[in-house]
């Protein structure tokens, strides 16, 4: 995700009397885990509580149990979903993070393309969190596009969380996010905000817009994107699913890769044991077949 994580934060201790019920935290968490993917085990049940808290006061519902019980049996499931999971799931992400991802393409991917021919250049961020993960690719490409008068590229970000693409479309961030872009990128495509008294930059319009954000559930049977993708990244999202998810994901996202095309895994991620049309080349680097 970029990456759609759960957060490790401690959550301060439940008040007396506000706790889930055994089988309310068993019903969140299959409902969690049904509609987004992600695992919610026993040791996660504090902080499932904490965040579902601050939902549980965005609706003015009194306790926990109270919420479940309007989720669950008085109709507010299909209206509150999107907020729940968006309530649950935190995003982490940096500029040029797991770099050797982006050093494969400049000096293998990229020159690869070029020799074929391939124009434009169609990516997808399959889980882009805040944007950082598809902006420093946005600067990879443009960078390697001026450098080689090579072809155009536009890149698809999606995410599960509503509140992560907006921040994604707003393009701004803090500057101490950015320290990883090197400084001759940030010159290039990096604007200070006008309010001096904000420590905050925005991608340049230009870079923007390459980029179109929508929101998606890799969890879907199917996925409304194109399929002859030159690449895609779902990096650091499968290690919170479980085996057959993974599959299931992984499967999908091949579908949408034109042969030679690249899938990004997260460094800590693997396909073993799972059936794909697609071989290693670099680490957590694979080409459709």
């Amino acid at each position: 995700m970029s990456a759609l994580a759960l957060s490790l934060e401690v959550e301060r201790p439940a008040p007396v009397g506000d706790r889930l019920s055994t089988a309310n935290f068993g019903r969140m968490a299959e409902l969690i885990h049904t509609y987004s993917g992600i695992k919610m085990p026993p040791n996660k049940r504090t902080m499932l509580e904490g965040r579902l808290r601050r939902r549980m006061r965005a609706v003015q519902i009194p306790t926990l149990n109270d919420y479940c019980r309007f989720v669950f049996e008085e109709g507010g499931l299909d209206a509150e979903i999107v907020h729940l999971i968006d309530a649950v799931t935190t995003n982490k992400t940096e500029f040029f993070r797991e770099p050797a991802h982006f050093t494969f393409l400049e000096t293998t991917g990229l020159p690869a393309f070029d020799k074929r021919g391939r124009k434009p250049i169609k990516a997808w961020s399959a889980a882009c969190s805040t944007g950082a993960e598809p902006y420093t690719l946005a600067m990879v490409l443009e960078e390697h596009r001026q450098r080689t008068r090579g072809p155009d590229f536009s890149i698809l970000c999606t995410d599960l969380s509503t509140q992560v693409l907006a921040q994604a479309v707003a393009g701004i961030f803090p500057a101490p996010m950015v320290e990883p872009v090197p400084m001759e990128l940030r010159r290039r495509y990096l604007m200070r905000g006008k309010d001096g008294r904000r420590d905050q930059v925005r991608i340049a319009p230009q870079l923007r817009a390459k980029l179109a954000f929508a929101r998606l559930n890799l969890m879907d049977e199917a996925y409304p994107v194109d399929r002859d993708l030159d690449m895609i990244f779902c990096r650091n999202i499968l290690i919170y699913f479980d085996k057959a998810t993974q599959a299931g994901v992984l499967q999908r996202l091949c579908g949408h890769l034109r042969p030679g095309g690249y899938l990004f895994l997260g460094h800590s991620e693997s396909i073993v044991g799972i059936d794909l049309p697609v071989a290693q080349i670099a680490n957590t680097v694979f080409q459709r077949v």
